[in-house]
């Protein structure tokens, strides 16, 4: 039997959103980040990270970095009983056309990242969520046909406790 699924956006989800964070030192969760997404696996939901990241494309970082950050915030997780699925992330960014254009469909709003997870993963789509700091996060979800929840307070346990 699958599971359900949560997509969580990164920056400004679970961790502080300074821009273009990418470097460990820089990475700062977010009130309640670790143990909302425990919760989730306790509550046996996939957690899955859905985040674009276009100071990629911009040259501001590697793909290499974002791998590294992704590994560190798993290691982390474990020390708390908890870990993140799968990342997907989106290195593309309209204002670069000619660089990971062929991945532009990963883009949120598009729904590539998502669709990946459903190629990879069997969750029940009817009962799983994404939750985003921006518009462009509830738009992929409602593409998706998922809900979508706008994360705009400042502890991400307790908002996922009146969701869940």
């Amino acid at each position: 039997m699958s599971k359900s699924a949560v997509f969580l956006d990164r920056d400004g989800v679970i961790n502080l959103d300074k821009g273009y964070v990418y470097k460990i030192d820089d990475f700062i969760w977010v009130d309640g980040a670790i143990e909302a997404i425990k919760y989730l696996i306790e509550k046996n939901f996939y957690v899955f990270v859905v985040t674009n990241q276009s100071g990629i494309a911009r040259g501001y970082y590697t793909e290499h970095d974002v791998v590294l950050l992704h590994q560190y915030i798993n290691k982390e997780l474990e020390k708390n009983g908890a870990l993140i699925h799968d990342f997907y992330y989106s290195p593309y960014h309209p204002d670069f056309p000619d660089v990971y254009s062929n991945l532009s469909n990963l883009r949120k709003p598009n729904t590539g990242m998502l669709e990946l997870a459903a190629k990879k993963w069997d969750f029940k789509k009817s009962q799983s969520f994404l939750i985003g700091d921006k518009e462009s996060d509830i738009i992929c979800a409602k593409r998706f046909g998922i809900k979508g929840y706008k994360f705009n307070s400042s502890n991400l346990n307790t908002f996922v406790k009146q969701i869940v």
